[in-house]
């Protein structure tokens, strides 16, 4: 008696395993991500200057508890901060 035979489904390599991408699309998707992180960066960046303009403003308004050189100092801190969130904010927004 000879074995029976069975259909098998067509296991094709290339329809398996995912197409693979170029140099140059890899270049794109590497550039296009670092580009996303560096955005998402900036963010942080900023959220933290906008985070610390508020731990200025408070010790700046702190009255006696602070000497009135550290209130001097958190107090221009406070003005430094929030130009250069605004510029870094415009920059980002122009790229």
């Amino acid at each position: 008696m000879s074995p029976s035979l069975a259909v098998v489904a067509d296991n094709d390599l290339k329809t398996i395993l995912p197409k693979t991408e170029s140099v140059s699309e890899r270049v794109r998707r590497l550039q296009a991500e670092a580009k996303q992180l560096a955005k998402d960066h900036i963010k942080s960046l900023s959220a933290a200057m906008v985070d610390l303009e508020q731990l200025a403003a408070e010790i700046a308004e702190g009255g006696d508890a602070y000497a009135p050189g550290i209130r001097e100092v958190a107090r221009q801190l406070v003005e430094d901060l929030d130009s250069r969130v605004q510029t870094l904010e415009a920059i980002a927004a122009r790229t």
